[in-house]
């Protein structure tokens, strides 16, 4: 697949070209069949290749000022290596499974940070988080994410929130932020609250509409590209590259917010955004939330060049605002190698309990509703088919003790006509739970 991608990106393979069957190529390349399946599937997810019914498949048509030259192309690749009611059954798209959370691995680790360093962590310490941290969240967003950074553009800080907020002061309040609508209706309210100037940029199949997003007079754009939040799509390679223009002939930068990036449930995580960046206009989002547990409070993000200077010029005063114990702990845990083993724990669980979820709403529901991104993430969108409007929705879900969330929410403004849709996360869930709720959802919404 990444050899596949190379010579796209190169020019080599042309758009429009026909790649060859899967079954020619596993022959003459003497590999199983469904190593070249898995492969062309993961080109197709990242949009570099497409599908057609009965044709074959054929490389994506890219802009041709978008192709990489040779010289862009050789620093890619170097890159490249690398509500609250209490209901019985809750889909909270913010929860996650605790039941398999490795207490007595971290109770232990927790206990080496308080004893062996001899009260050292009790006092400040970096106002960039732990050196010995960072250094370990360089290594696996390199080896996971294809992110290309050092320790030193790394900030730690306490969620999403406080360091949008850090970042808002650092780019400049005078900019223009645009957002996507729907979207993380939290990062848009600090935004908001700290007086920024903000668009709502609406969205298309391939993620954020860039058309849309250039007669705007933005010059910041905050994107979840790799699992769009609420809905769930995967912005292709073409799409990406529109954006990275974007951002150098503006002069500006992307925030991209790696969200839920961890979890896909058909082939390999997607490549970062700013792995794909020569030109450092972005800044990488991500956290612990998920993947460990929401209440540590330990999110990050890496800072291009320009802003890592003037970080370091004016905004050191402000000290760091998660715990060193933890954060002495989370080291300790990604050292021993037991972060990536419970994280691919946590992969394998979340997978099982995405199929209980496909397979009972398909038994439950079947053609009364349509699911939309579920491809990946810890939540999934349902368009109900019988005429509710969404308070009916959730409302009638609670008489059965199943509580469900809107998506409403996450507009800014009016969001149209939606249809009937509702949210439902189940990291949180076990699979028992999930075919109870789903089940009774069936009675509320008489379907």
């Amino acid at each position: 697949a990444n050899y596949i991608k190379q010579e796209i990106l190169s020019g080599r393979i042309k758009p429009k070209e026909k790649l060859p069957s899967k079954r020619k190529l596993s022959n003459y390349l003497g590999l199983s069949l469904n190593t070249i399946q898995s492969a062309y599937e993961q080109l197709c997810a990242e949009g570099y290749i497409e599908s057609k019914p009965r044709k074959g498949l054929f490389v994506t048509t890219f802009d041709k000022n978008i192709i990489f030259n040779q010289r862009d192309f050789e620093k890619l690749e170097s890159k490249s290596k690398q509500i609250q009611v209490n209901a019985k059954i809750d889909f909270n798209s913010g929860k996650v499974d605790l039941e398999h959370f490795p207490y007595a691995i971290w109770r232990k680790l927790t206990i080496q940070s308080l004893y062996e360093d001899q009260g050292e962590l009790f006092y400040n310490g970096n106002p960039q988080g732990e050196l010995l941290l960072r250094e370990q969240i360089a290594a696996h967003l390199f080896a996971s994410r294809g992110v290309r950074c050092s320790a030193e553009q790394i900030i730690i800080g306490a969620g999403t929130q406080v360091l949008i907020g850090l970042l808002c002061m650092l780019i400049g309040k005078e900019h223009i932020y645009a957002l996507e609508n729907p979207g993380f209706h939290r990062t848009r309210m600090t935004l908001q609250d700290m007086g920024v100037h903000t668009v709502s940029i609406p969205l298309d199949e391939d993620g954020m509409n860039i058309n849309q997003l250039k007669n705007t007079g933005a010059n910041v754009v905050y994107v979840t590209p790799s699992h769009q939040f609420p809905y769930g799509m995967i912005m292709p390679i073409s799409r990406r590259m529109d954006l990275l223009k974007w951002a150098e002939e503006k002069n500006g930068y992307i925030i991209e917010d790696d969200y839920d990036g961890e979890y896909r449930y058909k082939g390999q995580p997607i490549p970062s955004l700013q792995g794909l960046d020569t030109k450092e206009n972005v800044v990488y989002l991500g956290a612990f939330s998920k993947s460990l547990i929401p209440s540590i409070r330990i999110s990050y993000m890496i800072l291009p060049s320009s802003l890592r200077k003037k970080y370091q010029e004016h905004f050191t005063i402000y000290k760091q605002t998660v715990s060193r114990l933890h954060q002495d702990t989370l080291y300790r845990f990604m050292k021993d190698g037991l972060w990536q083993s419970h994280l691919n724990k946590m992969r394998t669980l979340y997978r099982k309990k995405h199929s209980t979820l496909m397979l009972a709403v398909k038994n439950y529901l079947g053609e009364k509703v349509n699911i939309i991104g579920e491809k990946s993430g810890l939540h999934i969108i349902l368009e109900v088919k019988n005429g509710m409007e969404e308070d009916e929705l959730i409302n009638t879900a609670m008489n059965v003790g199943v509580k469900v969330y809107p998506l409403s929410i996450y507009y800014n403004g009016s969001p149209g006509s939606l249809g009937c849709r509702i949210l439902l996360g189940f990291g949180g869930l076990s699979e028992t739970e999930i075919n109870t709720g789903i089940r009774l959802l069936k009675e509320a919404w008489k379907l």
